[in-house]
């Protein structure tokens, strides 16, 4: 198999009747979701596309985007994942950038896609609520046989995740069939307990078109014949609902969404028949780990991983023991090393900056696929991490966001850690500000528990805590801080954020 839509094919054939796509109202088994997915990949095919042609899916969580996200890979396109919260501005722009053939949406960005329309001389648009849309997707009318889908090699193009854009424009990670089937690969093959087995029943509420949601929870969940259960949007009461009533047994989660569960009163029995519970996209605090261990008696299996990984590098899953403030070991054909500035291995217990080596890396940057890794095919992730004595990986921070005060680093995690043991705070995130002594200071954004006055006593808690150059010399309370859609921290937000 080279072509991750041939999951889906060998899923229905091993177990046709098992529940694939599954949501509050509706239920599409795996034979059901091959025989939608070959209409889809017969419909683009007859619009002319050539193969390689790249196809925009903005869609929130539900069956379409699975059905039409395999369908433009089994034709032999590249599948663009569009967050739904884009403006009409930046979808044009992205679209432009990946010179995409073809928008196809849903009734959420209907809006936006309108506005596409008109503006885009060369990008056909199409509404998966349409006639149109439904019929690529397979709803009503009888199908025309199995599609005969075109020959795919592990080097092709299979999805142009854009990122966050957190440092500029997004940049298009070139990620091919070989590169995500080999994450899926190594995902399989954790065991003790298991990333995923055939009977387990998976929450997918992170975007599926963020690439943990996407190659991590959809793609894995097909590799193995699993079923995925979607829901649009977190809410925690309703989602703690869902779990309960949709029989969901395995977890991909965000810190945010274990923060949130933890002050619901059905916590504990909504869990009951959860066998994993995982979380990713940025840092679980510890405290939030313990917590929900307390409550539900369940641990949290914490990850790391990136966009140009495919995404998953490191887990506890691979070292086979939940540990707050870890995220685990390298799986299975993942390296992983740990350099300083010059590029050399640091000494043992010291923060350097995370290499990865692995089959599941990113073919470049597009469009002419820009060096991503190095010669000899480490890629840079600009995560400062440590290892630590049981030989597990802990993060430390991005380089990027490393603050250097009169000469000394400073890392915001660790900073914030510190804050965030104070009584009144919920939520605290450190930054950099211009300094014109010491180059840089320390900022610290909060967000108070609720009903909570201001402290008077932050400073003195921080400066018996840290050392002097560490602490914030700028302290701000804001009602929120800016999030990504996974939840992660949005920090270059943070310098113009005014209590």
């Amino acid at each position: 198999m080279t072509n991750i839509a041939d999951f889906v094919r060998a899923s229905a054939a091993a177990r046709p009747e098992h529940p694939a796509l599954v949501t509050r109202t509706s239920e599409l088994s795996w034979g059901q979701v091959d025989q939608r997915v070959d209409r889809v990949a017969r419909a683009l095919s007859e619009r002319g596309l050539a193969r390689g042609a790249r196809v925009a899916l903005m869609a929130g969580n539900r069956p379409e985007f699975a059905l039409a996200y395999f369908g433009i890979l089994r034709a032999g396109l590249v599948a663009v994942p569009l967050n739904t919260g884009y403006t009409s501005h930046e979808v044009l722009r992205l679209c432009a950038d990946a010179g995409a053939d073809l928008l196809i949406h849903d009734g959420s960005a209907g809006k936006v896609a309108a506005s596409v329309s008109r503006r885009a001389l060369n990008l056909d648009v199409v509404a998966l609520d349409s006639e149109a849309g439904q019929a690529m997707v397979g709803v009503g009318g009888a199908g025309r046989g199995a599609f005969r889908a075109p020959r795919t090699t592990a080097r092709d193009l299979a999805v142009l995740m854009y990122t966050s854009g957190s440092e500029g424009q997004p940049k298009g990670v070139m990620l091919s069939h070989g590169a995500l089937k080999a994450n899926i690969d190594a995902l399989t093959r954790l065991s003790k307990p298991a990333a995923m087995t055939k009977d387990d029943r998976l929450l997918i509420v992170l975007p599926l078109f963020h690439i943990y949601g996407l190659n991590a929870g959809l793609g894995l969940a097909a590799k193995v014949g699993a079923t995925s259960v979607l829901l649009e949007r977190f809410d925690p009461r309703s989602s703690l609902t869902a779990i309960r009533e949709l029989g969901v047994t395995n977890v991909a989660g965000a810190p945010p969404m274990y923060v949130s569960w933890s002050a619901e009163g059905s916590l504990r029995e909504s869990m009951d028949g959860v066998r994993l519970l995982v979380s990713g996209a940025s840092a679980l605090p510890p405290a939030v780990f313990q917590q929900f261990r307390t409550i539900t008696g369940k641990p949290i299996w914490e990850g790391y991983g990136l966009t140009e990984c495919s995404p998953v590098v490191t887990s506890t899953l691979a070292s086979r023991r939940p540990k707050p403030g870890s995220v685990g070991r390298p799986v299975v054909g993942v390296q992983v090393t740990l350099r300083d500035t010059t590029g050399q291995e640091v000494q043992e217990g010291d923060p350097g900056e995370l290499w990865v080596k692995a089959k599941s890396l990113l073919s470049g940057y597009w469009p002419e696929g820009s060096a991503a890794v190095d010669a000899d095919g480490w890629f840079h992730t600009g995560d400062v991490a440590i290892l630590d004595e049981d030989g597990d990986y802990r993060l430390v921070d991005r380089r990027r966001d490393l603050v250097i005060v009169s000469g000394f680093n400073v890392y915001p995690r660790e900073v914030e850690a510190v804050i965030s043991t104070h009584p009144a705070v919920a939520e605290v995130a450190v930054i950099g500000v211009p300094h014109p002594l010491t180059g840089e200071s320390v900022k610290a954004v909060i967000v108070l528990n609720k009903g909570v006055p201001e402290p008077d006593d932050l400073r003195a808690f921080c400066e018996a805590r840290l050392a002097r150059f560490k602490c914030p010399s700028i302290i701000e309370f804001v009602p929120k801080l800016p999030r990504a859609v996974t939840g992660k921290i949005t920090k270059t937000k943070l310098k113009d954020v005014h209590g």
